[in-house]
C-alpha cells in the first residue's frame, strides 16, 4: 500500500497585516501525478495512489471548460455497468471520487484532490452516455480557465499565466541552492526567465560570493545584491532566485522595497510533522517579527531537501500562488502600480504619485 503524505495549502490569516498563503510539502516522499494538457485532450490515467487497497480502473477521459462549468466524460465501456445504480461518484467543492460499484471491492475509476480549482458540488449533474460516464460541475469562478479537472504540475503552469498576468516571481529563503533550483523549475515550466541574483554578482563582480564576504562582509553583499534587485525590478515575466542567509537583500526587513515588485515566495525548511505544527510555527514567525522572511506573499514549508523534488516544490508555489491571487484578483495589477511608481516601499499602501519615502523615515521601507 503505498503512502502519500498530505498536500496543505491553506489562507494562515496574520491578524496585525495580511493573510499568508501557506502549503506544506515533505520532498523527500511525495508522489504526484502529471498530465499533459491540451484544452480538449484524451489521456491515459495512471493509476492513483491511494490508501485504498480497492482496484483501480485504467482508463481514458475527455475533459472540457464551457466558461461557467467543465465537464468530464470517462469511457467505461467494458466494464459492465448496467445503470446508475453501479456508480458512485463522491464530490465535494475540492475533491472528486468516480467508482464502479462490484460486490466486494468497487473499482476507482478517477480519484483526484485537489481538483485544479471549486466547484459548486451540490449542482454537480452526472449520467451515462452510451459508452461514457458525463460528469458536469459548475465552477465556483467562472473567470478561471481550467487547463484540466485536477491540479498536477501541467495543469498549474498552464494556468498560472492568465493569474499572474506577467508579473515576476521572487523565491526568498536561507538556501541559495534551493532558491535556484526551484526558480529554474518554475521558469521552465512557466516560459518565464530565470534569474539568480548570485550569478548576476558573480558575473558582474569577476569573484565569488563566498570570497566577497571574506573580502568585504555580509553588509556589503546584502547592498550588492539590492542593487541587482532595483535593476530587475522592472523586468516582467522572470523568476528570481535571491541569495540565501543573513547577508542576503531578503534576510534584512529594511531591503525588501524592489522585492515588492513581484510575488515573493519564502522556501522555508521546517521540523513540523503536521499542518497544525507548522500553522502555528508560522504564526509565531509572523508575530516575533523577527526574519524578515515573513514580508513574503506565500510561504511553502519543506520538510528536509532533495534536489530530485524541486519541480514538486515548484508545483507548491504555484499552488500557494494560485490561490492567494484568486483571494484577490487585483493582486497583479497592483503590483504594476507599484512598478510604475518607482518601487517606492510603499507596499502594500501604495501611496499617491509625488509621495515622498524619505519624509515618512526609512523605517517604513521594506516592511509591512
Amino acid at each position: 500500500m503505498a503512502t502519500v503524505p498530505a498536500r496543505l495549502c491553506y489562507l494562515s490569516t496574520n491578524p496585525t497585516t495580511r493573510n499568508l498563503n501557506f502549503s506544506v510539502l515533505k520532498p523527500n516522499v511525495l508522489s504526484l501525478r502529471s498530465f499533459s494538457l491540451p484544452q480538449k485532450h484524451y489521456l491515459r490515467l495512471r493509476p492513483c495512489k491511494c490508501s485504498s487497497t480497492a482496484p483501480v480502473s485504467t482508463t481514458t477521459y475527455e475533459f472540457s471548460d464551457g466558461s461557467s462549468e467543465v465537464e468530464l466524460r470517462l469511457n467505461i465501456g467494458g466494464l459492465d455497468v448496467r445503470s446508475s445504480r453501479d456508480i458512485l461518484v463522491d464530490t465535494n467543492d475540492t475533491s472528486l471520487a468516480i467508482r464502479v460499484l462490484r460486490p466486494g471491492s468497487p473499482i476507482t475509476l478517477i480519484e483526484t484532490n485537489p481538483l485544479f480549482d471549486r466547484v459548486k458540488s451540490s449542482e454537480t449533474i452526472w449520467y451515462i452516455d452510451d459508452d461514457q460516464l458525463v460528469v458536469n460541475f459548475k465552477k465556483q469562478d467562472p473567470d478561471l480557465k481550467w487547463p484540466d479537472i485536477m491540479e498536477s504540475w501541467e495543469s498549474l503552469t498552464a494556468g498560472s499565466p492568465q493569474l499572474l498576468q506577467g508579473t515576476s516571481i521572487y523565491l526568498v529563503g536561507d538556501s541559495t541552492e534551493i532558491n535556484q533550483k526551484v526558480a529554474q523549475e518554475l521558469a521552465t515550466g512557466l516560459g518565464y526567465t530565470p534569474l539568480s541574483t548570485k550569478e548576476l554578482l558573480e558575473l558582474y563582480t569577476k569573484q565569488t560570493v563566498d570570497s566577497w564576504l571574506l573580502a568585504e562582509g555580509s553588509d556589503s553583499v546584502a547592498e550588492a545584491e539590492s542593487a541587482v534587485l532595483e535593476s530587475i525590478s522592472s523586468h516582467a515575466r522572470a523568476v528570481v532566485a535571491t541569495l540565501g542567509g543573513q547577508h542576503s537583500a531578503a534576510g534584512r526587513a529594511g531591503k525588501w522595497q524592489h522585492l515588492y515588485a513581484g510575488f515573493t515566495v519564502w522556501l522555508s525548511k521546517t521540523e513540523a510533522l503536521d499542518e497544525d505544527s507548522a500553522r502555528l510555527e508560522t504564526h509565531k514567525n509572523v508575530k516575533d517579527g523577527i526574519i524578515s522572511y515573513t514580508n513574503a506573499d506565500v510561504v511553502v514549508k519543506l520538510q528536509g531537501w532533495d534536489p530530485a523534488y524541486a519541480k514538486s516544490v515548484a508545483q507548491a508555489c504555484l499552488s500557494a500562488l494560485k490561490q492567494l491571487i484568486q483571494s484577490d484578483k487585483k493582486l497583479p495589477g497592483k503590483k504594476s502600480l507599484y512598478i510604475r511608481l518607482g518601487c517606492r516601499g510603499d507596499w502594500p499602501n501604495i501611496k499617491p504619485p509625488g509621495w515622498d519615502p524619505s519624509s515618512e523615515g526609512n523605517t517604513t521601507l521594506g516592511t509591512q
